[in-house]
């Protein structure tokens, strides 16, 4: 059985006694340091003073001082194993690489060992021993295959925001929430981590946190101001749109990252068109309101009114095609298009078909 486990799941179920040898690994620091806390305490208890732990810096670090320090018998502690943690410990990994490799075969009894590391590629020896005897923790990004690839795990970054939101905020965040979340501020869990602290401020102990207000408390000015721009795009004010996306651009945004809340908004508008055209097919009695209210738009009278005027204007064509024109212009952004110049020239394609003039149902009409 693979001991190689991701940070997620690790808090989730940190049951057993942590063997001799543990490997923290990854770019995400919040992780990182979860993780040791939660290694510190099945090592060591909950006790904070008089513990056998000892921290030392990986790159200045001696192997015989390391191993001195594991093989260490504390006087306080009650019996604890001595925990030694290694910090940066890349650098020590590449220089005593033999001499870890012997060592995890037969770890001390006394202590345990955790080196803390950025890279830790999955084919070499010391990865494959300790996935089989050892203890690693992943904490990077989740990802889950799509195919032969390795993509980020959405869901499960999700799914992590609002246990850790519940359980360290006391709030109740909403799955549309984090989703805008993660488009605001992107997948930075430090950055999230102190929003959501933000955001416990805005409402009563296990309140809930939607998206409107991740939207005025994380988004601010700019995020207002690109929800505006969105439906301006969708009611046809093209000039004025691309008045407005050039006043983003010069105030220093990029296009990847103004794609994630565009993307965010637009994808409203064709859920609520996939909801109702599939009511529709499928014989069921689904007005466009229901539909908009069922894909996010909030649920009172003005803005429904406001969101189903803008969505007969789009039409049925157009509507139907956003999701693939979101997945075409990510992809593009992260490709051919990854360049500040070209990114602007994609965005501004995008919200140019949404003009009067290129209305599909207009192409139709004239062909009659």
């Amino acid at each position: 059985m693979s001991q190689t486990v991701h940070c997620f799941d690790y808090l989730d179920d940190a049951t057993g006694e942590v063997p001799g040898v543990a490997v923290v690994y990854g770019r995400e620091a919040i992780l990182a340091r979860l993780a040791l806390r939660q290694i510190r305490h099945v090592v060591v208890g909950g006790d904070e003073e008089d513990v056998p732990v000892a921290r030392l810096e990986g790159k200045t670090a001696a192997w015989r001082d390391v191993i001195d320090e594991v093989g260490t018998v504390s006087l306080f502690g009650g019996g604890s194993r001595r925990l030694v943690i290694l910090d940066g410990a890349d650098d020590f990994v590449s220089r005593y690489r033999a001499e870890l490799e012997k060592y995890v075969e037969k770890p001390k009894r006394s202590g345990v060992l955790v080196l803390v590391v950025e890279n830790w590629p999955k084919s070499t020896k010391l990865f494959k021993k300790l996935d089989a005897t050892g203890l690693q923790v992943d904490c990077n990004l989740p990802e889950k295959k799509s195919g032969k690839r390795s993509v980020p795990d959405a869901k499960a970054l999700h799914d992590w925001m609002i246990k850790w939101a519940k359980k360290t905020h006391q709030i109740k965040l909403e799955r549309d929430a984090a989703e805008m979340m993660v488009e605001l501020i992107g997948p930075e869990l430090g950055l999230i981590d102190q929003d959501l602290a933000r955001l416990s401020l805005y409402v009563e102990p296990n309140g809930k946190v939607s998206a409107n207000l991740v939207r005025d408390v994380v988004g601010g000015w700019r995020m207002k101001a690109i929800w505006d721009l969105v439906d301006a795009a969708v009611e046809g004010r093209t000039a004025s749109v691309l008045e407005d996306l050039d006043k983003l651009f010069s105030m220093g945004e990029r296009p990847q990252k103004l794609y994630g809340q565009i993307a965010w908004s637009l994808r409203r508008y064709a859920a609520a068109a996939r909801i109702y055209q599939r009511a529709q097919r499928n014989g069921e009695s689904k007005s466009l309101r229901n539909a908009l209210a069922d894909a996010g738009f909030p649920n009172w009278p003005k803005a429904l009114d406001e969101a189903q005027q803008r969505v007969k204007r789009l039409g049925s064509i157009r509507a139907g095609r956003l999701f693939q024109q979101l997945l075409k212009l990510d992809l593009s952004l992260k490709g051919t298009h990854s360049h500040d110049d070209r990114g602007r020239l994609a965005l501004e394609r995008l919200f140019v078909g949404f003009s009067e003039e290129l209305d599909p149902r207009h192409a139709t009409a004239d062909r009659r």
